[in-house]
Protein backbone atom coordinates (compact mmCIF):
# COMPACT_ATOMS: atom_id res chain seq x y z
CA UNK A 1 0.00 0.00 0.00
CA UNK A 2 1.16 3.61 -0.71
CA UNK A 3 3.08 4.83 2.11
CA UNK A 4 1.26 7.80 4.13
CA UNK A 5 1.98 10.88 5.32
CA UNK A 6 1.64 10.76 8.84
CA UNK A 7 3.17 14.67 9.61
CA UNK A 8 0.49 17.04 9.09
CA UNK A 9 1.86 20.28 10.22
CA UNK A 10 0.56 22.74 11.48
CA UNK A 11 0.85 25.68 9.01
CA UNK A 12 2.34 23.29 5.66
CA UNK A 13 -0.30 20.86 6.80
CA UNK A 14 -2.58 22.04 4.17
CA UNK A 15 -0.36 21.06 1.52
CA UNK A 16 0.58 17.60 2.91
CA UNK A 17 -2.60 16.78 4.10
CA UNK A 18 -3.43 16.90 0.40
CA UNK A 19 -0.95 14.83 -0.87
CA UNK A 20 -1.77 12.29 1.94
CA UNK A 21 -4.90 12.27 0.68
CA UNK A 22 -4.02 11.43 -2.99
CA UNK A 23 -1.74 8.24 -1.23
CA UNK A 24 -4.72 6.66 0.51
CA UNK A 25 -5.38 4.53 -2.45
CA UNK A 26 -5.04 1.23 -3.68
CA UNK A 27 -1.67 -0.26 -3.05
CA UNK A 28 0.70 0.90 -5.70
CA UNK A 29 -1.44 3.61 -7.04
CA UNK A 30 -0.60 6.42 -5.22
CA UNK A 31 1.78 9.47 -6.45
CA UNK A 32 4.66 7.67 -3.94
CA UNK A 33 5.88 4.36 -4.03
CA UNK A 34 5.54 1.52 -2.18
CA UNK A 35 7.94 1.63 1.26
CA UNK A 36 8.57 5.90 1.23
CA UNK A 37 8.93 7.62 4.13
CA UNK A 38 6.95 10.09 5.72
CA UNK A 39 7.30 13.87 5.17
CA UNK A 40 7.61 16.03 8.51
CA UNK A 41 7.17 19.78 8.43
CA UNK A 42 6.03 21.74 11.13
CA UNK A 43 4.86 25.43 10.97
CA UNK A 44 6.11 25.69 14.83
CA UNK A 45 9.34 24.17 13.80
CA UNK A 46 9.50 21.50 15.93
CA UNK A 47 9.79 17.59 14.45
CA UNK A 48 6.21 15.56 14.78
CA UNK A 49 5.78 11.67 15.35
CA UNK A 50 6.03 9.51 12.67
CA UNK A 51 2.94 7.99 14.28
CA UNK A 52 1.37 4.28 13.92
CA UNK A 53 3.58 3.22 10.81
CA UNK A 54 6.71 3.90 12.20
CA UNK A 55 9.13 5.17 9.39
CA UNK A 56 11.58 7.30 9.74
CA UNK A 57 10.20 11.44 9.01
CA UNK A 58 12.22 13.10 5.86
CA UNK A 59 12.27 16.95 7.26
CA UNK A 60 12.38 19.51 4.04
CA UNK A 61 15.08 22.25 3.62
CA UNK A 62 13.95 25.56 1.68
CA UNK A 63 15.84 28.50 1.00
CA UNK A 64 15.70 31.21 -1.38
CA UNK A 65 17.67 33.46 -3.51
CA UNK A 66 15.89 35.95 -4.65
CA UNK A 67 16.69 39.26 -7.28
CA UNK A 68 14.89 42.29 -6.84
CA UNK A 69 14.98 44.75 -9.21
CA UNK A 70 16.02 48.38 -7.49
CA UNK A 71 13.31 51.65 -8.31
CA UNK A 72 15.87 53.74 -10.06
CA UNK A 73 14.98 56.04 -13.25
CA UNK A 74 18.44 55.08 -14.45
CA UNK A 75 21.05 51.84 -14.29
CA UNK A 76 23.33 50.72 -11.90
CA UNK A 77 26.70 51.82 -13.05
CA UNK A 78 25.41 53.66 -16.56
CA UNK A 79 23.01 56.39 -17.23
CA UNK A 80 20.97 54.83 -19.71
CA UNK A 81 16.84 54.56 -18.55
CA UNK A 82 15.21 52.41 -17.20
CA UNK A 83 11.71 51.09 -18.75
CA UNK A 84 9.71 47.90 -19.34
CA UNK A 85 8.62 47.05 -22.69
CA UNK A 86 10.81 49.63 -23.75
CA UNK A 87 11.77 49.18 -28.05
CA UNK A 88 14.52 46.07 -27.67
CA UNK A 89 18.10 47.40 -27.68
CA UNK A 90 16.89 51.09 -27.27
CA UNK A 91 17.97 51.46 -23.82
CA UNK A 92 21.92 50.63 -24.11
CA UNK A 93 24.62 52.74 -23.18
CA UNK A 94 28.35 52.30 -24.57
CA UNK A 95 29.14 50.80 -20.72
CA UNK A 96 25.65 48.48 -21.07
CA UNK A 97 27.47 46.72 -24.30
CA UNK A 98 30.67 46.90 -22.76
CA UNK A 99 32.88 48.72 -25.60
CA UNK A 100 36.14 49.17 -24.81
CA UNK A 101 37.39 52.10 -22.51
CA UNK A 102 34.04 53.13 -20.82
CA UNK A 103 33.71 52.72 -16.81
CA UNK A 104 31.32 52.67 -14.17
CA UNK A 105 30.15 55.37 -12.57
CA UNK A 106 27.69 53.49 -9.40
CA UNK A 107 23.77 55.06 -8.95
CA UNK A 108 23.67 56.73 -5.14
CA UNK A 109 19.57 55.93 -5.59
CA UNK A 110 20.62 52.46 -5.94
CA UNK A 111 23.10 52.05 -3.10
CA UNK A 112 20.68 54.57 -0.31
CA UNK A 113 17.55 51.50 -1.50
CA UNK A 114 20.15 48.57 -0.57
CA UNK A 115 21.09 50.40 2.56
CA UNK A 116 17.01 51.06 3.25
CA UNK A 117 16.05 47.34 2.20
CA UNK A 118 18.53 46.60 4.77
CA UNK A 119 17.44 48.20 7.81
CA UNK A 120 13.97 47.10 7.40
CA UNK A 121 15.26 43.46 6.96
CA UNK A 122 17.02 43.95 10.22
CA UNK A 123 20.65 43.96 8.60
CA UNK A 124 23.64 45.23 9.66
CA UNK A 125 24.88 47.62 7.25
CA UNK A 126 28.43 47.22 6.41
CA UNK A 127 30.40 50.65 5.84
CA UNK A 128 32.75 49.10 3.58
CA UNK A 129 31.53 46.73 1.06
CA UNK A 130 33.54 45.67 -1.95
CA UNK A 131 32.37 45.17 -5.72
CA UNK A 132 33.72 41.78 -7.99
CA UNK A 133 33.53 40.42 -11.21
CA UNK A 134 31.83 37.11 -11.16
CA UNK A 135 32.64 35.79 -14.63
CA UNK A 136 30.69 33.51 -17.16
CA UNK A 137 30.01 33.79 -21.13
CA UNK A 138 25.95 34.46 -21.67
CA UNK A 139 25.18 36.09 -24.89
CA UNK A 140 22.89 38.70 -22.99
CA UNK A 141 25.97 39.48 -20.66
CA UNK A 142 28.25 41.60 -23.03
CA UNK A 143 31.06 41.95 -20.67
CA UNK A 144 31.69 38.69 -20.06
CA UNK A 145 31.08 39.06 -16.57
CA UNK A 146 28.90 40.45 -14.06
CA UNK A 147 29.35 43.60 -11.37
CA UNK A 148 28.28 42.10 -8.61
CA UNK A 149 29.50 41.83 -4.31
CA UNK A 150 30.80 38.77 -3.60
CA UNK A 151 33.39 39.01 -0.73
CA UNK A 152 31.92 42.06 1.40
CA UNK A 153 28.13 42.84 0.23
CA UNK A 154 26.31 45.88 1.50
CA UNK A 155 24.15 44.25 4.32
CA UNK A 156 24.44 41.12 6.27
CA UNK A 157 22.82 38.98 9.41
CA UNK A 158 19.34 40.38 8.51
CA UNK A 159 15.79 38.65 8.93
CA UNK A 160 12.18 38.52 8.08
CA UNK A 161 9.69 37.75 10.27
CA UNK A 162 6.31 36.56 8.10
CA UNK A 163 2.58 35.27 9.12
CA UNK A 164 0.97 31.99 8.29
CA UNK A 165 -2.03 30.38 8.50
CA UNK A 166 -2.57 27.30 9.50
CA UNK A 167 -4.41 24.83 8.02
CA UNK A 168 -5.12 27.75 5.41
CA UNK A 169 -7.06 29.23 7.98
CA UNK A 170 -7.39 33.10 8.52
CA UNK A 171 -8.20 33.42 11.78
CA UNK A 172 -5.37 31.11 12.88
CA UNK A 173 -1.82 32.28 12.05
CA UNK A 174 1.20 31.69 13.32
CA UNK A 175 4.69 34.09 12.83
CA UNK A 176 7.92 32.31 11.89
CA UNK A 177 11.59 33.82 10.78
CA UNK A 178 14.24 33.43 8.23
CA UNK A 179 17.28 34.78 8.95
CA UNK A 180 18.93 37.06 5.63
CA UNK A 181 22.32 35.89 5.33
CA UNK A 182 23.08 39.14 3.22
CA UNK A 183 21.72 41.60 0.37
CA UNK A 184 24.16 42.11 -2.23
CA UNK A 185 24.44 45.41 -5.26
CA UNK A 186 24.52 43.63 -8.66
CA UNK A 187 23.83 43.99 -12.24
CA UNK A 188 21.27 42.43 -14.37
CA UNK A 189 22.22 40.70 -17.57
CA UNK A 190 20.25 41.23 -20.75
CA UNK A 191 17.64 39.11 -22.07
CA UNK A 192 17.77 36.68 -25.05
CA UNK A 193 14.75 35.88 -26.95
CA UNK A 194 14.75 32.08 -28.41
CA UNK A 195 13.00 32.01 -31.74
CA UNK A 196 12.15 28.59 -32.24
CA UNK A 197 10.98 28.78 -35.69
CA UNK A 198 13.60 30.60 -37.39
CA UNK A 199 16.36 28.44 -35.16
CA UNK A 200 17.58 31.48 -34.11
CA UNK A 201 18.07 33.38 -30.41
CA UNK A 202 17.41 37.50 -30.35
CA UNK A 203 19.30 39.57 -27.59
CA UNK A 204 17.86 42.56 -25.82
CA UNK A 205 20.10 44.42 -23.64
CA UNK A 206 17.63 46.90 -22.18
CA UNK A 207 18.10 45.00 -19.18
CA UNK A 208 21.49 44.11 -18.85
CA UNK A 209 22.54 46.62 -15.82
CA UNK A 210 19.63 47.25 -14.23
CA UNK A 211 20.38 47.26 -10.88
CA UNK A 212 19.56 44.26 -8.64
CA UNK A 213 19.45 43.61 -4.59
CA UNK A 214 20.47 39.90 -4.33
CA UNK A 215 18.68 38.65 -1.47
CA UNK A 216 19.87 35.05 0.26
CA UNK A 217 17.83 33.35 2.73
CA UNK A 218 18.83 30.90 4.91
CA UNK A 219 17.53 27.57 4.29
CA UNK A 220 15.05 27.84 7.72
CA UNK A 221 11.88 27.17 5.69
CA UNK A 222 10.29 23.67 5.39
CA UNK A 223 7.18 23.71 2.55
CA UNK A 224 5.97 25.92 -0.16
CA UNK A 225 3.25 27.63 1.85
CA UNK A 226 6.43 28.97 3.99
CA UNK A 227 8.11 30.06 1.14
CA UNK A 228 5.25 32.22 -0.74
CA UNK A 229 4.32 33.90 2.63
CA UNK A 230 8.13 34.58 3.08
CA UNK A 231 8.33 35.97 0.00
CA UNK A 232 4.97 37.81 -0.25
CA UNK A 233 5.97 39.68 3.03
CA UNK A 234 9.34 40.89 1.34
CA UNK A 235 7.18 42.07 -1.55
CA UNK A 236 5.21 44.32 0.66
CA UNK A 237 8.44 45.08 2.47
CA UNK A 238 9.69 46.30 -0.69
CA UNK A 239 6.75 48.22 -2.12
CA UNK A 240 6.30 49.99 1.34
CA UNK A 241 10.24 51.68 1.42
CA UNK A 242 9.71 52.20 -2.62
CA UNK A 243 12.84 50.28 -2.97
CA UNK A 244 11.81 47.99 -5.82
CA UNK A 245 8.34 47.95 -7.22
CA UNK A 246 8.37 44.62 -7.04
CA UNK A 247 5.99 43.28 -10.15
CA UNK A 248 6.57 39.87 -10.44
CA UNK A 249 4.75 39.46 -14.01
CA UNK A 250 7.20 42.25 -14.96
CA UNK A 251 10.20 40.59 -13.77
CA UNK A 252 11.12 42.73 -10.89
CA UNK A 253 11.07 40.15 -8.79
CA UNK A 254 12.79 36.89 -9.35
CA UNK A 255 13.41 33.42 -6.85
CA UNK A 256 15.64 30.82 -7.18
CA UNK A 257 14.30 28.06 -4.48
CA UNK A 258 17.21 25.74 -2.88
CA UNK A 259 14.91 22.44 -2.02
CA UNK A 260 16.32 19.32 -0.64
CA UNK A 261 15.66 16.61 2.29
CA UNK A 262 17.00 14.44 5.09
CA UNK A 263 16.27 12.47 8.11
CA UNK A 264 16.37 13.62 11.39
CA UNK A 265 20.30 13.80 12.93
CA UNK A 266 21.64 13.78 9.05
CA UNK A 267 23.59 16.18 7.19
CA UNK A 268 21.49 18.32 4.56
CA UNK A 269 20.88 16.19 1.92
CA UNK A 270 22.31 17.22 -1.95
CA UNK A 271 20.18 20.21 -2.70
CA UNK A 272 18.70 21.38 -6.01
CA UNK A 273 18.02 24.90 -7.38
CA UNK A 274 14.48 25.78 -9.07
CA UNK A 275 15.84 28.84 -11.32
CA UNK A 276 13.80 31.99 -12.29
CA UNK A 277 10.41 31.52 -10.39
CA UNK A 278 8.24 34.57 -11.59
CA UNK A 279 5.29 34.00 -9.36
CA UNK A 280 4.06 33.33 -5.64
CA UNK A 281 1.12 30.95 -6.55
CA UNK A 282 4.14 29.35 -8.67
CA UNK A 283 6.40 28.99 -6.16
CA UNK A 284 4.33 27.31 -3.81
CA UNK A 285 3.74 24.44 -6.22
CA UNK A 286 7.11 24.26 -7.40
CA UNK A 287 8.58 23.51 -4.15
CA UNK A 288 6.31 21.38 -3.32
CA UNK A 289 6.54 19.97 -6.02
CA UNK A 290 10.46 19.66 -5.60
CA UNK A 291 10.10 17.77 -2.08
CA UNK A 292 7.65 15.23 -3.29
CA UNK A 293 9.30 14.64 -6.21
CA UNK A 294 13.12 14.20 -4.16
CA UNK A 295 11.22 12.13 -1.71
CA UNK A 296 9.65 9.90 -4.01
CA UNK A 297 13.36 9.09 -5.89
CA UNK A 298 15.03 8.97 -2.23
CA UNK A 299 12.30 6.04 -1.33
CA UNK A 300 12.88 4.28 -4.58
CA UNK A 301 16.62 3.47 -3.96
CA UNK A 302 17.74 6.56 -6.28
CA UNK A 303 20.14 9.94 -5.57
CA UNK A 304 19.41 13.15 -6.16
CA UNK A 305 21.85 14.93 -8.76
CA UNK A 306 23.01 18.68 -7.79
CA UNK A 307 21.11 20.45 -10.35
CA UNK A 308 19.24 23.30 -11.69
CA UNK A 309 15.75 22.70 -12.40
CA UNK A 310 12.91 24.89 -13.68
CA UNK A 311 9.20 25.13 -12.66
CA UNK A 312 6.87 24.09 -15.65
CA UNK A 313 3.64 25.92 -15.28
CA UNK A 314 1.33 24.04 -17.24
CA UNK A 315 2.54 20.77 -16.41
CA UNK A 316 2.75 21.87 -12.84
CA UNK A 317 6.16 20.27 -12.34
CA UNK A 318 10.14 20.85 -12.18
CA UNK A 319 12.23 19.70 -14.72
CA UNK A 320 16.02 19.58 -15.31
CA UNK A 321 17.87 22.57 -17.36
CA UNK A 322 21.46 21.54 -16.40
CA UNK A 323 23.61 19.84 -14.10
CA UNK A 324 26.14 21.89 -11.25
CA UNK A 325 27.49 18.56 -10.47
CA UNK A 326 31.37 20.17 -11.95
CA UNK A 327 31.07 22.97 -10.10
CA UNK A 328 31.32 26.01 -11.90
CA UNK A 329 34.35 28.14 -11.82
CA UNK A 330 33.47 32.40 -12.05
CA UNK A 331 37.08 33.55 -11.32
CA UNK A 332 35.48 35.97 -8.72
CA UNK A 333 38.32 38.76 -8.65
CA UNK A 334 38.23 42.73 -7.46
CA UNK A 335 36.76 44.80 -9.66
CA UNK A 336 39.49 47.64 -10.74
CA UNK A 337 37.47 49.91 -11.71
CA UNK A 338 35.34 50.52 -8.48
CA UNK A 339 36.87 51.90 -5.23
CA UNK A 340 35.35 50.13 -2.21
CA UNK A 341 32.07 51.63 -1.20
CA UNK A 342 32.16 54.01 2.09
CA UNK A 343 29.04 54.60 3.95
CA UNK A 344 28.70 56.49 7.07
CA UNK A 345 26.76 57.48 10.00
CA UNK A 346 25.97 59.95 12.74
CA UNK A 347 29.11 59.19 14.47
CA UNK A 348 31.55 58.40 11.70
CA UNK A 349 30.64 61.28 9.95
CA UNK A 350 33.25 63.89 8.97
CA UNK A 351 32.17 67.29 10.58
CA UNK A 352 33.88 69.28 7.25
CA UNK A 353 32.14 66.46 4.55
CA UNK A 354 29.41 67.72 2.25
CA UNK A 355 26.46 65.71 3.56
CA UNK A 356 25.37 65.75 -0.10
CA UNK A 357 28.06 63.42 -1.25
CA UNK A 358 28.24 60.61 0.83
CA UNK A 359 25.23 58.35 2.05
CA UNK A 360 24.19 58.13 5.94
CA UNK A 361 23.08 55.24 7.43
CA UNK A 362 20.82 57.02 10.72
CA UNK A 363 19.74 59.64 8.04
CA UNK A 364 18.10 56.94 5.99
CA UNK A 365 16.75 54.47 9.04
CA UNK A 366 15.41 57.54 10.69
CA UNK A 367 13.26 58.15 7.34
CA UNK A 368 12.08 54.60 6.98
CA UNK A 369 8.34 54.45 6.94
CA UNK A 370 6.31 51.97 8.73
CA UNK A 371 6.72 48.60 7.61
CA UNK A 372 4.23 46.02 7.09
CA UNK A 373 3.90 44.28 10.19
CA UNK A 374 4.13 47.85 12.37
CA UNK A 375 0.72 48.84 9.97
CA UNK A 376 -1.08 45.93 10.76
CA UNK A 377 -0.81 46.24 14.96
CA UNK A 378 -1.66 49.98 14.65
CA UNK A 379 -4.76 48.93 12.58
CA UNK A 380 -5.94 46.30 14.78
CA UNK A 381 -4.78 48.44 18.15
CA UNK A 382 -6.09 51.74 16.81
CA UNK A 383 -9.56 50.52 15.54
CA UNK A 384 -9.95 47.26 17.32
CA UNK A 385 -10.56 44.77 14.11
CA UNK A 386 -9.20 41.64 14.38
CA UNK A 387 -5.53 40.76 13.49
CA UNK A 388 -6.39 38.75 10.43
CA UNK A 389 -8.57 41.64 8.88
CA UNK A 390 -5.27 43.69 9.14
CA UNK A 391 -3.73 40.70 7.06
CA UNK A 392 -6.32 41.12 4.20
CA UNK A 393 -5.89 44.90 4.06
CA UNK A 394 -2.60 45.14 3.26
CA UNK A 395 -2.39 41.66 1.67
CA UNK A 396 -5.02 43.13 -1.24
CA UNK A 397 -2.63 46.67 -1.38
CA UNK A 398 -0.05 44.46 -2.13
CA UNK A 399 -2.49 42.57 -5.02
CA UNK A 400 -2.82 45.74 -6.47
CA UNK A 401 0.72 47.03 -6.33
CA UNK A 402 2.14 43.76 -8.33
CA UNK A 403 -0.97 44.94 -10.96
CA UNK A 404 0.03 48.46 -11.02
CA UNK A 405 2.68 50.68 -12.59
CA UNK A 406 2.13 53.06 -9.25
CA UNK A 407 2.81 51.07 -6.27
CA UNK A 408 2.50 53.59 -3.64
CA UNK A 409 -0.91 54.90 -4.83
CA UNK A 410 -3.49 54.92 -1.64
CA UNK A 411 -4.90 51.54 -1.23
CA UNK A 412 -7.36 49.24 0.84
CA UNK A 413 -6.14 50.54 4.31
CA UNK A 414 -6.37 54.50 3.90
CA UNK A 415 -10.06 54.08 2.24
CA UNK A 416 -10.86 52.15 5.22
CA UNK A 417 -9.30 54.24 7.66
CA UNK A 418 -11.47 57.17 5.47
CA UNK A 419 -14.42 55.64 5.60
CA UNK A 420 -14.01 54.98 9.42
CA UNK A 421 -13.26 58.88 9.81
CA UNK A 422 -16.66 59.76 8.03
CA UNK A 423 -19.29 57.34 9.48
CA UNK A 424 -20.74 56.89 13.24
CA UNK A 425 -20.62 52.88 12.83
CA UNK A 426 -18.06 51.19 15.13
CA UNK A 427 -14.71 49.93 12.55
CA UNK A 428 -15.45 46.71 13.31
CA UNK A 429 -18.50 46.73 11.24
CA UNK A 430 -17.24 49.33 8.53
CA UNK A 431 -14.97 46.56 7.87
CA UNK A 432 -17.02 43.95 7.27
CA UNK A 433 -18.77 45.85 4.38
CA UNK A 434 -15.86 46.75 2.88
CA UNK A 435 -14.08 43.00 2.92
CA UNK A 436 -17.38 41.73 2.59
CA UNK A 437 -18.95 43.63 0.10
CA UNK A 438 -16.60 46.42 -1.78
CA UNK A 439 -13.48 43.94 -1.73
CA UNK A 440 -15.74 40.77 -3.56
CA UNK A 441 -16.90 43.32 -6.47
CA UNK A 442 -13.38 44.71 -6.78
CA UNK A 443 -12.26 41.49 -7.40
CA UNK A 444 -14.93 40.41 -9.44
CA UNK A 445 -14.29 43.17 -12.10
CA UNK A 446 -10.70 43.27 -11.52
CA UNK A 447 -10.17 47.13 -9.95
CA UNK A 448 -8.13 48.96 -7.86
CA UNK A 449 -9.52 50.71 -4.89
CA UNK A 450 -8.28 54.27 -6.65
CA UNK A 451 -11.01 52.62 -9.35
CA UNK A 452 -13.54 51.79 -7.44
CA UNK A 453 -16.85 53.46 -8.31
CA UNK A 454 -17.68 53.44 -4.62
CA UNK A 455 -15.63 55.87 -3.08
CA UNK A 456 -15.00 56.65 0.97
CA UNK A 457 -17.15 59.10 1.47
CA UNK A 458 -20.35 57.71 -0.36
CA UNK A 459 -20.15 54.22 1.74
CA UNK A 460 -19.26 56.28 4.62
CA UNK A 461 -22.43 58.21 4.09
CA UNK A 462 -24.14 54.60 3.16
CA UNK A 463 -23.15 53.68 6.49
CA UNK A 464 -24.30 56.44 8.27
CA UNK A 465 -28.07 56.11 6.90
CA UNK A 466 -28.01 52.58 7.96
CA UNK A 467 -26.77 53.46 11.49
CA UNK A 468 -29.65 55.72 12.07
CA UNK A 469 -32.10 53.48 10.34
CA UNK A 470 -33.17 55.07 7.90
CA UNK A 471 -32.58 52.70 5.53
CA UNK A 472 -32.01 48.89 5.69
CA UNK A 473 -28.80 47.09 4.89
CA UNK A 474 -30.58 45.64 1.76
CA UNK A 475 -31.23 49.14 0.48
CA UNK A 476 -27.41 50.03 1.20
CA UNK A 477 -26.57 46.73 -0.61
CA UNK A 478 -28.23 47.72 -3.45
CA UNK A 479 -27.26 51.31 -4.07
CA UNK A 480 -23.19 49.93 -3.74
CA UNK A 481 -25.00 47.52 -6.46
CA UNK A 482 -26.29 50.50 -8.93
CA UNK A 483 -23.14 52.56 -8.01
CA UNK A 484 -20.89 50.19 -9.37
CA UNK A 485 -23.21 49.58 -12.34
CA UNK A 486 -25.60 46.98 -11.50
CA UNK A 487 -28.45 47.43 -14.29
CA UNK A 488 -30.38 45.44 -12.95
CA UNK A 489 -30.49 47.03 -9.25
CA UNK A 490 -31.80 50.12 -10.81
CA UNK A 491 -34.26 48.52 -12.70
CA UNK A 492 -35.68 47.22 -9.84
CA UNK A 493 -35.69 50.26 -7.93
CA UNK A 494 -37.48 52.01 -10.91
CA UNK A 495 -40.04 48.89 -10.43
CA UNK A 496 -40.42 49.64 -6.45
CA UNK A 497 -41.45 53.47 -7.45
CA UNK A 498 -43.52 52.61 -10.12
CA UNK A 499 -45.28 50.58 -7.45
CA UNK A 500 -45.60 52.59 -5.25
CA UNK A 501 -46.93 55.20 -7.40
CA UNK A 502 -49.35 53.04 -8.80
CA UNK A 503 -47.63 53.45 -12.18
CA UNK A 504 -48.13 56.78 -12.35
CA UNK A 505 -44.57 57.91 -13.12
CA UNK A 506 -42.91 58.62 -15.85
CA UNK A 507 -39.74 55.62 -15.50
CA UNK A 508 -37.64 57.37 -17.63
CA UNK A 509 -37.72 60.18 -15.63
CA UNK A 510 -37.42 58.00 -12.58
CA UNK A 511 -34.16 56.54 -13.78
CA UNK A 512 -32.51 59.96 -14.92
CA UNK A 513 -33.43 61.04 -11.15
CA UNK A 514 -32.09 57.96 -9.13
CA UNK A 515 -28.95 58.32 -12.01
CA UNK A 516 -28.47 62.20 -10.41
CA UNK A 517 -28.79 61.21 -7.51
CA UNK A 518 -26.80 58.70 -7.55
CA UNK A 519 -23.70 60.35 -9.18
CA UNK A 520 -23.39 63.20 -6.49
Amino acid sequence: MAAVLAMVARGCGGVWRRLRQRCAVRPGSGPFPRGERAVACNARGGMMSAGKSGLTPWIPVVGLEIHAQISSNSKLFSGSQVQFAAPPNSLVSFFDASLPGTLPVLNRRCVEAAVMTGLALNCHINKKSLFDRKHYFYADLPAGYQITQQRVPIAVNGSLSYSLCIDNKMSQMVTKTVRIKQIQLEQDSGKSLHDDARSQTLVDLNRAGVGLMELVMEPDMCCGEEAAAAVRELQLILQTLGSSQAVMAEGQLRVDANVSVHHPGEPYGVRTEVKNINSIRFLAKAVDYEIQRQIEELGNGGTISNETRAFDSKLGCTVPMRDKEGKQDYRFMPEPNLPPLILYDAKSLPANMNHQQVINIDWIRERLPDLPSVKREKLVEQYGILPEHSFTLLVWQQDQNCNSRHSNEDGLPEFFENVVKQTQMKPKKVIGWILNDLLSYLKQHSLTVKESPVSSFLLADLLNLLEKKEISSTAAKQVMAIKAGNQKVLNKLIGLVQKKTQGRSNPVLVKQLLEKKLSE
